[in-house]
């Protein structure tokens, strides 16, 4: 039976839910807004979390309020199947992607208050036990970091000295950059960003860009190049450290990929629906890919739900799923260190 089968018959009784808005400054030098859905039935109430980036998508679905039909008595499969039928946007999303972010939101949350309606636990109810949560934090340098670029992943060290990086790296990182950081020994991967396009995080294509990075960080993962046939060479000798972010939002979309991977990005937020993000773990599990965990500047209790799911499918991963204080301008004192011990209530998803 797959996982999300296991789920599927849990019984879930709806009789309303609110909307909470959030919003936080972070380190990438935008407002992040996102919103908290609250779904409530039997005396208990479930969260999850929209993490759809566009302002104006936040600002439209505040401003509607709760206004699907959601109420009644359910399953939780029934209930998945009713709510991927319904429009569940005021006006349409400015990115595609927004409608997993959204359908993830409200099934979450549903997860969350079918398990605590039953009393018991995703971990409890699966026969999994939560471990510690290995953590990266991400961050990009760009030209507001002091010369020579590194001023504040040397502060960060020396306050957590366990802590661990996933780095954006650029073309304009020159030979002392680089060499700055390889002295940390902290970098546990780099994402080429290659995947994008029209973005501010856009990078170019480059074989000499990529050879570069790869055989600076020997030990590091290598995230979304953007595979030609002359980037494909030159990542040749490191092809086994290649893992994917950004195009991974099914199963379907690694059979996809141009060589099996080794490991894998997955991030709950961007599979959307529950059984497509469950058929993932199943699946990864029965080819031997590694997994590892990533966020979306969650502010509420996506992050915690995404850091509970990397403790029970994937805890040793270089996971993306850092407490949300290492996401601001300037983290502070007193955050969790990795790995994050394990928080995991005695009831629904959650985490913290």
């Amino acid at each position: 039976m797959s996982t999300f089968d296991r789920l599927a018959d849990l019984p879930l009784t709806i009789e309303g839910y609110d909307l909470e808005t959030r919003e936080q400054n972070v380190s990438s030098g935008f407002l992040r807004l996102s919103t908290t859905f609250l779904l409530r039935g039997g005396g208990h109430e479930g969260a999850g979390e929209d993490i759809s980036y566009d302002a104006e998508d936040q600002v439209a679905l505040q401003e509607a309020g709760a206004t699907q039909p959601l109420a009644g008595s359910w399953t939780l499969g029934s209930f998945c199947d009713h709510l991927e039928a319904l429009d569940l946007w005021p006006q349409p999303p400015l990115r595609p992607p927004s409608r997993d972010y959204r359908v993830w939101a409200y099934e979450s949350a549903a997860l969350d208050l079918a398990l605590r309606q039953a009393g018991t636990s995703l971990h409890a109810h699966l026969g999994l036990e939560p471990r510690p949560v290995t953590f990266v934090c991400s961050m990009r340098l760009n030209d507001t970091d002091e010369p020579p670029h590194l001023r504040r992943i040397t502060d960060m060290l020396a306050r957590y000295p366990t802590l661990r990086f996933k780095l954006d790296p650029t073309p304009d990182w020159d030979e002392a950059i680089i060499a700055g950081l390889q002295a940390t020994g902290a970098v546990d991967s780099v994402d080429l960003k290659g995947l994008y396009e029209g973005t501010a995080v856009d990078n170019p294509a480059d074989p000499v860009f990529y050879a570069r990075i790869a055989e600076a960080f020997p030990d590091a993962w290598i995230e979304d190049p953007k595979l030609t046939p002359q980037t494909d060479a030159a990542l040749l000798p490191h092809r086994d450290r290649i893992t994917w972010d950004a195009n991974i939002h099914s199963v379907e979309d690694v059979d996809a990929l141009p060589f099996p991977p080794k490991m894998v990005n997955v991030k709950p937020s961007r599979f959307g629906p529950l059984r497509r993000l469950f058929h993932m773990y199943d699946t990864c599990a029965e080819r031997g890919i590694d997994m590892y965990g990533g966020g979306q500047f969650e502010l509420g209790p996506g992050r915690g739900q995404i850091q509970y799911l990397a403790s029970l499918f994937h805890p040793d991963g270089p996971n993306d799923v850092a407490p949300t204080g290492y996401n601001a301008p300037e983290p502070p004192d007193g955050l969790p260190a990795s790995p994050l011990q394990v928080q995991a209530h005695d009831s629904g998803m959650r985490w913290g």
